[in-house]
């Protein structure tokens, strides 16, 4: 049986890019998070991450279960500090906040996280998780207390992912935050993921079909979507914006 990352590195392979639905239990109500999972397979989506930067209440674990009720696709935490970990998901972004120097997001939590992810049975995937400016203030930025990555600056962001690549990481995440005004550079995507040899994931920000699409076509292997789907009713974006994320699928049409 293949791991959640060679699934997800397959169905990159077969479909040209990843599309993963972010779910947020502490910014979306309970009825809206469960209807998005439940449908979230017929949209195309491939994946769906459930995390937050900031749990008010302590639910986390039975939110979790309660969508894999929901769906038969991989459930991946993104976890925003080590009390995120639950046995109801699949796998786990196991991820270093690597453009940061705040030692809690480095390596603090990891160490409190790694015994419950081994007695849970997740599925680590380690990630070097790079926070880019966006052009307002986002809650991982609040939250984890360290200065973004300038947007403009994509040789400082080829230098901290490939420090992630030469550690053993499997997955380069390039994240401009929740509800970002703008999401990362099609330059700056581009320049990374022709420097390392591992996926590129991008989020933040992206709210059409058009701008998932420029990351895919820019090198990245998978974008991530939530905050435009915490309110929206109806699914025929979502629909859209995975689609366009799986170019390989468009042209066989």
């Amino acid at each position: 049986m293949n791991s959640v990352y060679q699934t997800l590195c397959d169905l990159k392979d077969r479909r040209g890019g990843g599309f993963l639905l972010l779910l947020d239990p502490d910014r979306v109500p309970e009825d809206r998070y469960l209807s998005l999972a439940e449908a979230a397979e017929e949209c195309g989506v491939d994946a769906l991450l459930v995390g937050t930067s900031f749990t008010l209440e302590s639910r986390f674990s039975s939110a979790v279960e309660r969508i894999r009720l929901k769906t038969t696709l991989p459930i991946i935490i993104f976890p925003g500090s080590f009390a995120q970990i639950t046995p109801h998901a699949d796998a786990i972004l196991f991820s270093s906040l690597l453009s940061g120097r705040n030692p809690q997001y480095l390596i603090e939590e990891q160490v409190k996280g790694a015994p419950l992810v081994k007695q849970s049975g997740l599925e680590p995937i380690p990630t070097g998780y790079l926070l880019i400016e966006s052009g307002s203030l986002t809650s991982v930025q609040y939250i984890s207390g360290s200065l973004p990555i300038p947007r403009t600056k994509n040789d400082i962001a080829c230098a901290h992912a490939l420090a992630a690549q030469y550690l053993g990481m499997k997955l380069v995440y390039l994240e401009a935050g929740s509800g970002a005004n703008g999401s990362v550079p099609n330059e700056m995507v581009a320049a990374v993921s022709s420097y390392i040899n591992i996926p590129v994931m991008v989020g933040g920000g992206l709210r059409t079909p058009e701008a998932c699409a420029e990351k895919i076509e820019a090198g990245a292997s998978f974008v991530v979507v939530g905050t435009r789907f915490e309110q929206s009713k109806g699914f025929s974006q979502l629909r859209e914006m995975a689609a366009a994320t799986h170019p390989l699928e468009m042209i066989d049409v």
